[in-house]
């Protein structure tokens, strides 16, 4: 069975960075499952694999703009180190918080005094991602993983 929207898709990756630099990997651990089609992983990843079948394994480079975006200047602010009373915070702390595209990381990149800079940009965004996968599985998702935009089973929404 060939990878389509609202196929279950179970997969192992290694996700590198463009220095050679391993970031991730599902070897040796629980593979990757998803509902395709869905949104659930990176655009350039799941536009890489439409097509693939169980047993394939690729390379693929997806560019910044298909994996976590460009960085957005936008989403560097000045805050009071108010917001943190309380807090011992340093340089690379990061928090869960709501930005202007719903859920995200807010990450301190400068402390100088009373005034604390947060970057809202994914971690990895403006980096060019090369990942090294191997297609585990491909199945028909069902009506309730469909409904639920996720796949439902071992290490997912029960």
């Amino acid at each position: 069975m060939q990878i389509t929207d609202k196929t279950a898709v179970t997969i192992h990756y290694t996700l590198t960075n463009q220095d050679g630099e391993q970031l991730d990997s599902s070897r040796g651990e629980e593979p990757l499952l998803y509902l395709h089609g869905a949104g659930n992983i990176i655009a350039g990843l799941e536009a890489a694999l439409n097509g693939k079948q169980a047993g394939d394994k690729f390379n693929v480079t997806i560019a910044a703009d298909q994996a976590y975006g460009d960085v957005s200047e936008e989403m560097v602010q000045v805050v009071s180190k108010k917001m943190f009373d309380g807090m011992d915070i340093e340089i690379g702390m990061q928090f869960h918080a709501d930005v202007s595209h719903g859920p995200g990381i807010i990450t301190i990149v400068e402390i100088d005094g009373d005034d604390v800079t947060i970057d809202g940009n994914h971690p990895l965004a403006g980096e060019d991602l090369t990942f090294d996968v191997e297609v585990i599985e491909v199945r028909p998702a069902t009506a309730d993983e469909v409904s639920h935009g996720h796949v439902h089973g071992a290490g997912c929404h029960h």
